[in-house]
């Protein structure tokens, strides 16, 4: 789903109203695996304001900047990013199927952000296969890095023939010793979790973490369980972060449920997030205090 009216109607919600669509800057964008869980005609439905353009996302707020995390200084090659000894955060795509209103990364989800480099221009350009290759250069290159983090975007939007070859070459690498996928597409469109991917999975021979994002109890469904369980029997351990946000999960009770329902599908709970302070997001935000 893309056009918020649309959205609207199917919803059974008002239009929005005003001479431009709000957060039109970071356009709608949701899966309808996902849409078919959020209630129509609740406009305070937990699911419906994770994805919902707010007038709020428009407003200036002190102390939001568009990189609140810092990535733009840690980058080490083109979406290859280094904040820690030992581990290494790769960025091979910024596209995701689902566009988060309270994303830390909102503003700069585009190909150009993490300049691919002078090599990308025509054409040849393929960003993601640059990265790719600029990352595995990266690990050749230094012997204390041992764990692998794939981000975004969303890293499974990336063709998991693109993801065999890629690790084929990764698993050379001696000194690696972990891969850890962080990924909300499963959450989002569990049927992103299909023969190809788990082919992928039992050819990979290193140890896998995938950590899911999900915020609220009701995203945690019989899709989702039935989509995990050929991963749990492979072996792959399964953590979930999430993000504490206004209106959504800023209550006890509800995440005590989130915490349930993860571990009843065989997902440890991980992180709870404050909310990182990107621009347009400040209407998400929880008091420390309360958190």
């Amino acid at each position: 789903m893309r056009d918020l009216e649309d959205l609207c109607r199917r919803l059974n919600l008002a239009p929005p109203a005003g001479p431009c669509p709000p957060g039109h800057e970071f356009p709608l964008l949701v899966p309808r695996e996902y849409l078919a869980k959020i209630r129509p005609g609740d406009p305070r439905d937990p699911l419906l304001l994770q994805v919902l353009p707010q007038p709020a996302e428009d407003m200036p707020t002190p102390g939001y900047t568009p990189d609140p995390v810092g990535d733009l200084a840690a980058q080490r090659a083109p979406g290859v990013l280094q904040k820690y000894a030992g581990r290494v955060l790769i960025l091979p795509t910024t596209s995701c199927a689902v566009h988060c209103r309270y994303c830390f990364r909102r503003n700069y989800l585009s190909p150009d952000f993490f300049d691919p480099g002078p090599e990308s221009s025509g054409a040849t350009r393929h960003p993601v296969r640059q990265r790719l290759r600029a990352a595995l250069a990266v690990l050749r290159s230094d012997p204390s890095l041992r764990e692998v983090i794939l981000s975004g975007g969303d890293p499974l939007m990336v063709d998991d023939a693109l993801w065999a070859s890629w690790t084929q070459d990764l698993v050379q690498i001696e000194h690696i010793e972990t891969l850890r996928i962080h990924t909300r597409l499963p959450v989002v469109i569990p049927s992103r979790i299909d023969d190809r991917f788990l082919e992928w999975v039992d050819v990979l021979r290193i140890p896998l973490v995938l950590v899911l994002h999900a915020n609220h109890p009701r995203e945690i469904d019989g899709a989702l369980e039935e989509a995990l369980a050929p991963l749990r029997r492979r072996g792959v351990v399964l953590l979930n972060q999430s993000v504490l946000l206004r209106h959504v999960n800023d209550d006890a009770e509800v995440l005590a449920e989130l915490s349930r329902r993860l571990l009843q599908v065989g997902v440890l709970p991980y992180y709870l997030h404050q909310l990182d302070r990107a621009l347009g997001t400040a209407h998400f935000a929880v008091s420390d205090q309360q958190a």
